[in-house]
């Protein structure tokens, strides 16, 4: 499997201007070969393909003088990513999606470049890594690089250079510890699992929404081109960058901790495009990252030898997990459920444990009220808060 490790880099004032040229070069590429394409479909309703476009490189590197100390795989990389664009592109045509065709890249609107092969234009040199055209670049080690480095990507995100190396790791299984669970997100909780526990939700942006404000506000208020525009857009993209760190390290815990306690692991299969449709609503889900957090417990999954389990949302809020009655007059202010045959919890408890049965009757087969209470005994009236 392949497995990402990020390192923060640390340029020197030559490396860095030498960095953003090369992303700038490609930058300009990307744009020709995006409007070569459209040009040949638009006048000859021909279509051109990325090999034929990788031939551009070569006249680039003879022709553009600042292309001409670019690795040329930075450069094939570079059209490898409008080809990219394209077959997504072309993909939400054919499901019936909003296409969004590709974009034309403005300055502030590329900010990568990528070596795809290790040894060829990129290696790693003891403690620094080694660039081809732009030298050996200090990085912080912040934990070990494992396994066979097959591609690098070399990112700027608020001023600050970024390294990715994506790496082809084993898988590392963990002993089993025979439990299962469910997991229900939501946006009061932001998760609720079927052992009776709520993790409350940290709502990160709306707790930066005040200071992002006020910075916006600064933004809007200096004069375009002037250098104190760029200081304050920094300010806005460092807190941006701050609120974004703050979610992907709480998520990329609490997945860690479901993988390592759980063999099996139930969520819902939510299309978030269609629920962020909801303006209510979308703030608070997007601030959330249920995407992220599903995509990131499904790859740590992996790399344990778990399971992930997705399974149809519909009704798992709205069903009794221990009789399987339906509460039909159930809306979003109600938080806690009531049955006639004796279930009295929170709702979103009660949705993780319908979660969990139904993973375990797809995979088992069994009528998911045969299995409620031996895999799912959270019958208190109270429930635990993390």
């Amino acid at each position: 499997m392949i497995k990402t490790y990020q390192y923060c880099i640390y340029p020197t004032s030559s490396q860095r201007k030498t960095m953003e040229s090369t992303i700038e070069t490609c930058r300009q590429l990307y744009n020709d070969c995006l409007a070569e394409r459209k040009q040949a479909y638009e006048e000859r309703r021909e279509s051109i393909g990325k090999f034929a476009q990788l031939r551009k490189v070569k006249v680039l590197k003879e022709t553009n003088p600042y292309a001409e100390n670019i690795h040329s795989h930075v450069l094939q990389v570079a059209v490898a990513d409008l080809d990219k664009a394209f077959q997504a592109f072309f993909r939400r045509v054919k499901n019936g999606e909003k296409p969004g065709y590709p974009r034309f890249k403005g300055k502030d609107r590329f900010d990568s470049f990528g070596f795809k092969e290790y040894g060829n234009g990129f290696k790693v040199d003891g403690r620094r890594l080694k660039l081809s055209g732009i030298g050996r670049v200090a990085v912080r080690w912040h934990r070990p690089l494992e396994g066979k480095i097959k591609t690098l990507r070399i990112t700027r995100k608020a001023q600050k250079w970024y390294a990715s190396f994506y790496c082809e790791i084993d898988e590392k299984p963990l002993p089993a510890t025979g439990r299962v669970i469910g997991v229900d997100v939501g946006i009061n909780s932001l998760i609720a699992t079927s052992n009776d526990e709520l993790v409350d939700n940290p709502k990160w942006y709306r707790d930066g929404q005040a200071k992002l404000r006020v910075l916006q506000r600064t933004v809007s208020r200096r004069k375009k081109g002037g250098s104190n525009r760029k200081k304050a857009i920094h300010a806005l993209q460092v807190h941006h960058e701050h609120i974004a760190n703050q979610r992907k390290d709480f998520l990329n815990k609490l997945a860690k901790e479901l993988v390592v306690n759980n063999d099996l692991i139930a969520i819902e299969d939510l299309q978030i495009t269609n629920i962020v449709k909801n303006h209510n609503l979308s703030k608070s889900i997007l601030d959330g990252g249920w995407g992220y957090f599903a995509k990131r417990l499904s790859d740590k999954a992996v790399e344990a030898g778990r399971e992930v389990v997705r399974v149809n949302p519909a009704y798992t809020s709205k069903t009794c997990s221990r009789c399987g009655a339906i509460f039909d007059d159930l809306d979003l202010s109600v938080r806690w459920v009531e049955c006639d045959c004796g279930v009295s919890m929170n709702r979103d408890v009660n949705a993780a444990v319908n979660i969990l049965l139904k993973a375990l009757q797809n995979r088992d087969g069994q009528s998911p009220w045969e299995l409620t209470w031996a895999v799912a005994p959270c019958v208190s009236q109270e429930t635990t808060v993390l």
